[in-house]
């Protein structure tokens, strides 16, 4: 990430108050990315991937090449989601940085018990994703992610800019009103890298331990976490 000067909170709101304002609530992608390279120096926006798929960061970096892609490294991951992780740092014009806990899975493991992720995988959601996450996002002014409306009831009111109290910058929601279907169709078409798993039963990939297969038709997220009320890993609530 290279060093640039922030605008105050108070100056960023103002921005994705207007954001929202100017653009409409079907606007494209293609048109909310655009509005962020207007307003947005390509090196205080990061792009938050999960490495499901390239979509996100293939739309960004082509109005703002060289943008930062922050993959939140937290040690449980697939291994086709490492390999699609490098599969993007090679082939897309994009810096992939890789976020990481304060702590390692050993490390966690010795202070807290070994797989916290099966008694509490709130609290551990909240170490390896979250804080790191928030820790990253301070040295920028705005941050896409890919959160689309018909992932989840959680989510079918997300907005295309909004103004992310708790990180204190702007986050912007390009694929929010795009399907499932449209992102494999637009990931294919483009060649893009794509990680195996979404045709493998895994619609929804997360860290390898809290991920489950889904059955054809079922909600797509229901394999994240199966068994449990937990619904979101916190990054977006």
């Amino acid at each position: 990430m290279t060093t640039t000067t922030l605008r105050t909170h108070r100056e960023l709101k103002a921005i994705a108050e207007s954001g929202a304002a100017e653009l409409a609530w079907d606007a494209s992608a293609q048109d909310v990315i655009a509005w962020v390279s207007r307003n947005f120096p390509t090196q205080a926006t990061a792009v938050a991937c999960s490495m499901a798929d390239a979509v996100l960061p293939a739309l960004v970096a082509d109005q703002l090449p060289g943008v930062d892609v922050l993959f939140l490294d937290t040690g449980y991951h697939f291994p086709e989601t490492y390999a699609t992780r490098d599969e993007v740092a090679e082939n897309l014009r994009v810096n992939v940085v890789d976020v990481l806990p304060v702590n390692t899975v050993p490390e966690q493991d010795s202070l807290l018990g070994k797989d916290l992720f099966a008694r509490d995988p709130g609290q551990c959601c909240a170490l390896r994703k979250v804080e790191p996450l928030s820790r990253s996002l301070k040295g920028y002014e705005l941050w896409f992610t890919g959160v689309r409306r018909d992932e989840a009831p959680t989510r079918t009111n997300t907005p295309l800019v909004s103004w992310d109290e708790k990180n204190g910058l702007v986050k912007v929601n390009p694929l929010a009103t795009w399907t499932y279907d449209e992102v494999i169709s637009y990931s294919d078409d483009n060649l893009l890298p794509v990680n195996p798993l979404l045709s493998q039963g895994y619609p929804s990939i997360g860290c390898a331990p809290c991920t489950k297969k889904v059955a054809p038709g079922a909600d797509p997220r229901s394999g994240r976490w199966a068994g449990t009320s937990k619904t979101e890993c916190g990054l977006h609530v």
